[in-house]
């Protein structure tokens, strides 16, 4: 892996948790000092993480953390909770047998996650899950836009965690879709995967509410 990749990967991590909050600016001098690379490096960095939405690189300012405001956010969760759907879909009706095995593996390592109450080791587990299931949609295309767009969301996504009862209530539902994926009942795997990315109600109250948790940080 490129040292520029491995940086991406770094940074993007402490964005998604909270290290890097939203409006962060990311100097390029204090990113040199601190991972002991070269301005190469870090620009390529930060334009791969500009592309990917997570940060914006302003002229004359530098790169900052991204911010989105309540109304995209929610338009974002939109599109995601209906890529997840398809994929669920798809997968339920072509999941090869090795493929429902990893999607229960990644189930089983949420429970874990779960009984040790582990939000950032429930957070990786989660992302596995969901991957699986991408990759049992067998739609290339289809995987690489919605692997795209949970990139951009990854730092919100995590945030929900970390609301009480979020954990268990998110397992709940992923042992939902897993038994539709693995009976092949493509509709009722699609609803539920819908229902489980989508943002709205009580669940958007909470997001919002852990997001003004960032915002004196964001302001700093």
């Amino acid at each position: 892996m490129r040292i520029s990749d491995k940086l991406r990967e770094k940074i993007e991590e402490q964005i998604a948790t909270g290290e890097l909050p939203p409006g962060c600016a990311l100097d390029e001098a204090m990113l040199v000092e601190a991972h002991g690379v070269s301005r190469t490096p870090v620009r390529e960095a930060l334009i791969q993480l500009a592309s990917d939405g997570l940060i914006e690189i302003r002229p004359r300012r530098g790169a900052v953390v991204a911010s989105i405001g309540p109304a995209r956010l929610i338009e974002m969760f939109e599109v995601m909770a209906e890529l997840e759907a398809m994929c669920g879909r798809l997968a339920a009706r072509r999941m090869t047998e090795d493929e429902r095995s990893n999607l229960r593996a990644a189930y089983k390592a949420c429970e874990v996650a779960r009984a040790a109450q582990d939000t950032d080791s429930y957070f990786y587990c989660n992302e596995q899950f969901h991957a699986a299931i991408y990759a049992g949609s067998h739609n290339k295309f289809l995987c690489e836009q919605a692997f795209q767009l949970q990139r951009r969301l990854r730092p919100y996504r995590r945030l929900q965690l970390r609301v009480r009862k979020r954990m268990g209530v998110s397992l709940k539902e992923h042992k939902s879709i897993l038994r539709f994926i693995t009976a092949a009942d493509a509709d009722s795997a699609a609803i539920a995967l819908r229902e489980h990315v989508v943002v709205q109600g009580e669940r958007f109250g909470d997001l919002l509410a852990s997001l003004a948790e960032l915002a004196p940080v964001a302001t700093n």
